[in-house]
Formats: structure tokens, sequence, C-alpha cells
């Protein structure tokens, strides 16, 4: 017996989306973070110490100077990559420390 308000349950958890853009926002910038530690690999990942996204702009951590300088280099490409990854404009731009 089927009933006649089923949903799809991808359009369910749209919907749910599309009511609480807080949570959304949240789990994007939590694919941003999971994006940082995979995309760029064990050796980046080693000196990397936080990750966070606040304000659309990403802050990370990188305990090496040479490193930092560069990821500084390739930011652009990097703020790009990471945004294909969430699936959704995130990020602005990063910010090493």
């Amino acid at each position: 017996m089927r009933r006649k308000n089923s949903q799809n349950i991808g359009e369910l958890i749209r919907d749910f989306f599309e009511d609480n853009t807080d949570m959304y926002e949240r789990i994007l910038q939590i694919r941003i973070q999971r994006a940082w530690l995979e995309t760029l690999g064990p050796t980046i990942r080693d000196y990397t110490q936080q990750v966070y996204v606040k304000n659309h702009i990403l802050y990370v951590s990188i305990t090496s100077a040479v490193l930092r300088n560069e990821l500084l280099m390739c930011k652009e490409r990097l703020i790009k990559s990471l945004n294909e990854y969430a699936g959704a404009q995130v990020i602005r731009d990063i910010k090493f420390r």
C-alpha cells in the first residue's frame, strides 16, 4: 500500500536544508575541512595543525614556512579545488598562519 503524500528521500533532505540554511552552511564548512586533509595528501596533512572556516575564509595553521610559501603561490587554485570538492562556493580566501 503506497501513501499519497510520499516523497523521495532526496527531496526531503533538500527541503530540510532549505529550511535550515545555517546547518547546511556548517556541513559545507566541514566538507572544506575534510577536503583540505584528503585532497592535499599526507605530506601536507603532517604539517597542518589547525583548519577551520570563518566568514567564508579558510584558516590553516602550517608548521613549515617553506610549505606555507608554496601554498600561497597556488592559493587561487586551492580555493577552486576545495570549493569543487564541497560542491558549492564555500570559501573566498585562504589565510595561512
